[in-house]
């Protein structure tokens, strides 16, 4: 029996990437999973049936982020399929590429409203959902780094990463862990097309300590250790799940 049987957890923006990779790992745990979706119905139901065909438990939920009311659609969902949370990821995001000369207010409030404003109401409404000793990790971004040309997504994800701490003091009567989780360069779908550029894949490699791009496996093991029991006794942290970016150049 897995780790986390008998939760259940909500993973946002689990039909592809990183999300999909969290999502099947924490089945793989045990946990039955809620993949949310934005628009993407039939990647989300993908993702439904893998899990279901590795012997785990999911459904999917579809609300679209960055819109008035998105918080409150995606739980009025949620609640129609399961009684109370114990584990939330907010993964879902979007990366906006512009320098900051570039970036108009409608821009930059679009930006904070997926990447900043929606991870936090999210959180907001699962608060009386959210099971004492449950865990929220947020997946972010690896904001010690300075990545020209999107200061408005590093802006809003580097808030949810000061977020975390906040809400790390503020649930942990409850036993809640609140942590974050910031990745580096990933091969995910999302990325295949600039990472085909060889100039763009050598960087990437050249940058980590490993020499190698990361796995969407490599970042959702780090969070299912933050979604499991046995990180009880941590709280408050950002993890840099970057391969060791910048620490050696190669």
């Amino acid at each position: 029996m897995g780790v986390l049987a008998g939760r259940t957890a909500l993973v946002t923006g689990a039909s592809r990437g990183i999300g999909r990779g969290i999502a099947e790992r924490l089945a793989r745990d045990g946990a039955r999973v809620a993949v949310h979706y934005g628009r993407n119905e039939a990647a989300a139901k993908e993702t439904v049936a893998a899990i279901e065909a590795a012997g785990g438990s999911a459904f999917a939920i579809g609300a679209e982020l960055g819109v008035p009311g998105d918080a409150e659609a995606l739980w009025a969902t949620f609640d129609r399929h399961a009684q109370g949370v114990d584990i939330l990821v907010n993964n879902a995001g979007a990366a906006f590429f512009a320098t900051v000369g570039e970036t108009d207010e409608e821009l930059f409030e679009r930006t904070l409203a997926i990447n900043a404003k929606a991870p936090f109401f999210i959180v907001k409404h699962a608060l009386a959902r959210l099971r004492d000793q449950g865990r929220i990790v947020n997946v972010t971004a690896a904001t010690r780094l300075g990545i020209p040309g999107i200061a408005a997504t590093h802006m809003a994800k580097g808030a949810v990463t000061t977020l975390t701490r906040s809400l790390a003091a503020e649930l942990a009567p409850r036993g809640i862990t609140v942590n974050s989780v910031g990745p580096g360069f990933v091969e995910t779908d999302l990325t295949s097309g600039v990472l085909a550029d060889p100039a763009a894949r050598g960087h990437a490699e050249a940058v980590s300590a490993f020499g190698r791009v990361g796995t969407v496996s490599d970042v959702a093991d780090v969070v299912a250790f933050l979604a499991s029991p046995d990180s009880r006794w941590v709280t408050g942290q950002h993890l840099d799940a970057t391969g060791g970016t910048l620490l050696s150049l190669h």
